[in-house]
């Protein structure tokens, strides 16, 4: 297993943090599907066959929306955030066995260790170099049970290049976004351009495709089995050619 020699990655200001933590991203991504996400993570857990009271990490989860619903299947979570505002609006919903709190999650994990850990809905893939992208597994390997699983859910690199939309425009909350995209260097790269209140505002996401092998390096770098590879929310089996989503099942060996 690789000993890769973790940093603290806190020295400069990323698109995901400045973009993350405004209340346009909110507005924008306000028609999530919450049916669709509470479905996923039934059916999700019931292939774990996760024991009530287990301990899962919900890693980069936001504004808690998979971690609240975790907590009332009866199980123990951790949510973890790098933004501040979102983990601020969380922690209303705390209780004994649901907690927030603000982390990075290329640093490690200050947990006991746990039964799984789920990375939801694209939360990977924003870091320029390999070094950080294997970061996140030796996180996710180091807060791991023996035998603890390890949930990525990624979009499937090959898919989201063959329907790439170059543009397109949404209304919400009386807000025009104009959105472009467009792939660069490894990357698809979505710039974002509205007005609110007569100021001008531009912002991006940048994700990498990373591949589904890729992912598979990483994985068997640091540790962890390919258990099980789906294609959407409802576990159908994954392929490469047609599947919208790359949700891969790890257990830490």
């Amino acid at each position: 297993m690789s000993t890769i020699n973790q940093k603290h990655y806190f020295c400069r200001m990323q698109w995901f943090e400045e973009w993350f933590d405004t209340p346009y991203y909110h507005i924008l991504y306000n028609n999530r599907d919450y049916k669709e996400a509470e479905n996923f993570l039934n059916l999700l857990t019931d292939f774990l066959k996760l024991e009530k009271g287990s301990k899962i990490i919900d890693l980069a989860c936001g504004k808690g929306r998979h971690s609240i619903y975790l907590n009332k299947l009866g199980f123990d979570v951790l949510g973890l955030d790098l933004s501040e505002q979102s983990i601020n609006f969380d922690k209303k919903y705390q209780n004994e066995n649901l907690k927030f709190k603000v982390h990075d999650m290329r640093n490690p994990i200050e947990s006991e260790p746990v039964d799984a850990v789920f990375n939801l809905f694209t939360s990977f893939g924003y870091f320029e170099t390999e070094e950080e992208d294997k970061s996140v597994f030796k996180s996710v390997s180091d807060v791991l049970k023996d035998d603890g699983y390890f949930i990525l859910d990624f979009l499937n690199s090959e898919y989201v290049k063959k329907v790439i939309v170059p543009q397109s425009s949404v209304e919400k909350e009386h807000i025009i976004f104009n959105m472009k995209k467009h792939i660069e260097n490894g990357f698809i790269i979505k710039e974002i351009d509205f007005e609110d209140q007569g100021k001008k505002f531009h912002f991006f996401e940048k994700v990498k495709l990373t591949s589904a092998e890729k992912i598979q390096q990483y994985a068997d770098e640091f540790g962890f089995e390919l258990i099980k590879r789906w294609g959407d929310y409802q576990l159908n089996d994954f392929d490469e050619a047609s599947s919208q989503r790359c949700i891969n099942l790890f257990k830490k060996k």
